[in-house]
């Protein structure tokens, strides 16, 4: 790994007219069915089939259109902000440090889900303990190689166990359809906080709203449906 320093990247934004398609995506598949759901899926475009909800199997979308593809090579994680050490990390570097494996559902906020997912990689917490996290420090923002999703956590949130910097999921290598080759995993949220395509986290003062809150969607979007800071099980 070596120190560095890197630049945030900005998002772009989306039109309302996607969030009230999806909105009803979620509830048409509960009542229609999968066929009705891929009707509705081609009359949107812009690749929303990918979005619509499902049973047991993984829906794969794109915010941009795209699927950038990094070599095992040439990925790079950088970490900046406020922290004591700014650094880069190769995946061979994620790879070294002590792993965490977590089987847990994945589910997305429109209403698909799929259960028992293996998931291995290296806690965020232990990143921030290489970097180390200045006292003035209480959140992080996420950046994509894909050059326009970010996301957001607290301090607290980006240092619980079950949260991660995934590198294998489903028995093998993450792969570039589903976010990888490194990809984050936050295990008690809903789909849209775990960021595909990682390329770069900074840490900073306060929450600055990713993405997808900035299209509508809740800042802490908790699988148990709740939406403050924490969910009903964090300690107290």
């Amino acid at each position: 790994m070596r120190v560095t320093n890197g630049p945030a990247g900005e998002g772009i934004r989306v039109g309302r007219r996607v969030f009230i398609a999806l909105a009803a995506a979620g509830a048409l598949g509960v009542t229609v069915g999968a066929s009705a759901q891929r009707g509705l899926a081609n009359a949107l475009g812009s690749g929303l089939g990918g979005l619509l909800p499902g049973g047991d199997r993984f829906r794969l979308y794109s915010i941009s259109g795209q699927y950038p593809v990094i070599s095992d090579s040439r990925y790079r994680l950088a970490v900046t902000g406020l922290v004591d050490r700014p650094t880069t990390f190769t995946l061979a570097d994620l790879e070294a440090l002590p792993s965490t494996s977590l089987v847990r559902a994945f589910q997305c906020v429109t209403g698909w889900r799929v259960p028992d997912v293996h998931w291995e990689g290296v806690r965020l917490s232990q990143l921030l303990d290489v970097v180390g996290v200045r006292g003035e420090a209480r959140a992080l923002t996420f950046e994509s190689y894909d050059g326009v999703d970010t996301e957001s956590l607290t301090l607290d949130q980006a240092r619980r166990p079950d949260v991660i910097v995934a590198y294998r999921m489903l028995g093998a290598r993450v792969t570039t359809e589903h976010g990888g080759p490194v990809r984050l995993y936050v295990a008690p949220m809903y789909g849209y906080k775990s960021l595909k395509w990682l390329s770069a986290i900074r840490v900073v003062r306060d929450v600055q709203p990713g993405f997808w809150e900035r299209n509508g969607y809740p800042v802490n979007g908790w699988l148990d449906g709740s939406t403050g800071a924490t969910d009903a099980a964090s300690p107290a």
